[in-house]
């Protein structure tokens, strides 16, 4: 057996050079690259071998880990998990930093490869610089941290362990059903020890995302369950993008005239424009879907994890008679909501389904309604596009009787502009074919709500784990992955107050990002709820602390976030008005640095829910009646729910 001396580190980035993906006949380099934040648990380890010999990993340098983490999130959803980034950090808070990505990564079923450094080995020096000791467990470090968090993790003590765990961990990065974030922890000592590794342990390795087909017992009962029905519904989720079904759904859909619905994960699978598109459905859905959604009696959920905000806390499917049919590669998801289970890759599932019951002559018994609710929720999208604050006594339908506050933040910040209207500016001027991402905060509601998909994969939204701070890195992910779309990030001024520091790789890459900053000078969303479940506005503006009240609730802070992203080197933009937005976004499409548009935003003027719920732990006892009353009235709701 020949073998080749090397350390752990050199042997690592050997090995990931050597790994390839194929889906669909088409091969290609599985590890594009590598992030690092190198400190002293990994700059003379694994710093060592990418130093001296990187192969055809590109080694990106990072900010904050979390940071970078979430821009190879951003690349491995925009690329459809074909390929993917590693990240490197050093042990302790370099480590833990990079949890939360980590935990947003695995939520979302997107491939991350994290790398942190770790304590000795050997023990010796214990405790070293950034190690954190338990007294009653001398193997923990900050590492397990990631045990939770993760789909796969493993600790490298011996130089030998290596090749176990990074066949383990490859095959949990290429596997659909089971993908997430994977942590292979290097101890500090280790990663420059040497071993005679088997030459074959570096041969090409080809992955291939197989095709998975359903048994024809599967096919069988779907068909026996859609021809029992007469008004199913079909519903998008981020499986139908990485499947790449979209084309063989709307062949589904188009056969039965089935309308379907988009969660956040699949939208822009497919056009806005295709009449048999309802939009987002659910907690944050839209009139029409939600409006079919309640009638239905038939849901089949085509690669969807069922989040509480995709069936609206279990409650919006009200027909009786409703049954549903899962479509996905996970069994684990197949089996929510008692359904039909059809577990298998999307694409084969539709196709095989759609010719057997194309045989049996099946037709949805829809006839306007579909047509009907389209119609319907593009009028009210056409209002919302064209709602304008019109000063003192303005009080926006979207949001009934949480308008005291209009005229102090009209005055605090210096504008008119409502939410919807600048979305409006946005759909009309950004170029098509542009990528949008967005995590967290009321943009997500609103983006599922009004945006209008006018090309492909050009959502991107993370709301499996809503992260505040993933957008400026996941732009920045997405436009590695994709250089020649332009980019932009749609985000609230408390997610970029959390995490903007990977601006500074896009600056140092020369990697144009758009951030659109929605100033609002609160956590608005979450303002918006605590309102409308009887609460004050207790902790959730932007305020200065008053002297006299000792509270938080003195004026306004104004912060000015244009300065923030010069400072970076951006080019920058403060809009207040119309005009000011229309030209700060003609002038940045014709930019070749990243930029930064300020947008001052009135709050409590997003779109509100369309016949939709959402559960929350509210108080059963509270000083006010209004909170007691908004208990009362969810419990009410409840009864309505399902209950798996």
């Amino acid at each position: 057996m020949k073998t080749i001396r090397m350390t752990v580190a050199q042997a690592l980035v050997k090995f990931l050079n050597q790994q390839y993906l194929e889906f669909d006949g088409e091969e290609h380099k599985f590890v594009k690259g590598i992030f690092t934040i190198f400190g002293h648990g990994n700059v003379v380890g694994l710093g060592q071998a990418l130093e001296e010999d990187p192969g055809d990993l590109i080694v990106h340098q990072g900010r904050n880990e979390q940071g970078m983490a979430a821009a190879a999130m951003g690349f491995a959803k925009q690329n459809h998990r074909r390929q993917i980034y590693a990240c490197t950090s050093s042990v302790g808070p370099g480590a833990a930093n990079m949890v939360t990505a980590a935990a947003t990564a695995t939520a979302n079923r997107i491939p991350v490869l994290l790398l942190p450094g770790d304590t000795y080995a050997t023990r010796q020096p214990d405790p070293v610089l950034q190690q954190m000791e338990q007294f009653h467990d001398l193997t923990l470090t900050t590492n397990d941290a990631f045990r939770p968090v993760c789909k796969f993790w493993d600790r490298i003590n011996r130089p030998e362990q290596l090749m176990s765990a990074m066949i383990g961990a490859m095959r949990t990065l290429t596997d659909p059903a089971n993908t997430g974030a994977v942590a292979v922890c290097l101890p500090q000592d280790v990663q420059g020890e040497a071993y005679d590794y088997p030459e074959y342990f570096f041969q090409k390795r080809v992955h291939r995302l197989e095709r998975t087909a359903p048994t024809d017992a599967m096919v069988r009962e779907a068909v026996r369950m859609i021809k029992s029905k007469k008004k199913p519904m079909l519903i998008c989720g981020g499986g139908v993008r990485y499947s790449e079904a979209a084309e063989e759904m709307l062949k589904f859909c188009e056969e039965f005239n089935i309308p379907y619905a988009e969660t956040q994960a699949g939208k822009s699978a497919t056009l806005y424009s295709h009449p048999l598109n309802l939009g987002g459905v659910g907690t944050t859905g839209c009139l029409a879907a939600n409006t079919l959604g309640q009638e239905t009696d038939l849901v089949i959920g085509v690669g969807t994890r069922y989040t509480d905000f995709t069936t609206a806390s279990k409650w919006l499917y009200q027909n009786p008679n409703v049954d549903f049919i899962n479509i996905n590669v996970a069994s684990f998801d197949s089996y929510k909501m008692d359904a039909v289970r059809v577990t298998c890759d999307a694409k084969t599932a539709l196709a095989a389904i759609r010719e057997t019951l194309k045989k049996e002559g099946y037709k949805s018994a829809y006839t306007t309604e579909i047509k009907a609710a389209r119609e319907e929720w593009d009028r009210e999208l056409n209002r919302l596009f064209s709602l304008e604050y019109t000063g003192p006594g303005f009080v926006p339908e979207i949001r009934d009787g949480l308008t005291s506050a209009l005229e102090e933040y009209s005055k605090a910040l210096g504008t008119k502009l409502t939410q919807t209207r600048i979305l409006g500016i946005l759909d009309e001027v950004v170029d098509k074919n542009a990528i949008v991402v967005g995590a967290s905060g009321s943009l997500p509601g609103d983006l599922q709500r009004v945006f209008r998909a006018k090309s492909l994969r050009s959502y991107h939204m993370e709301y499996g784990y809503s992260c505040m701070g993933y957008e400026v890195s996941a732009a920045l992910g997405a436009k590695l992955a994709e250089p020649d779309r332009e980019v932009y990030t749609y985000l609230g001024d408390g997610s970029f107050m959390m995490l903007h520091s990977e601006l500074a790789t896009s600056i140092q890459e020369g990697k144009k990002i758009n951030l659109v900053v929605f100033d609002n000078a609160e956590f608005g969303c979450i303002n918006n709820l605590q309102m409308d479940r009887g609460q004050g506005t207790f902790g959730t503006e932007f305020r200065h602390r008053n002297s006299k009240t000792g509270k938080l609730d003195g004026d306004l802070i104004y912060v000015d976030f244009a300065k923030i992203g010069e400072g970076y080197g951006c080019k920058t933009y403060t809009a207040k008005t119309e005009e000011e937005l229309r030209a700060a976004l003609a002038d940045a499409a014709r930019q070749t640095v990243s930029t930064v548009i300020d947008v001052k935003v009135l709050p409590k003027t997003m779109t509100d829910g369309y016949k939709g719920f959402w559960r929350c732990g509210q108080a059963e006892v509270a000083k006010s009646e209004t909170i007691v009353q908004k208990t009362a009235e969810q419990k009410e709701e409840l009864k309505r729910a399902r209950q798996y």
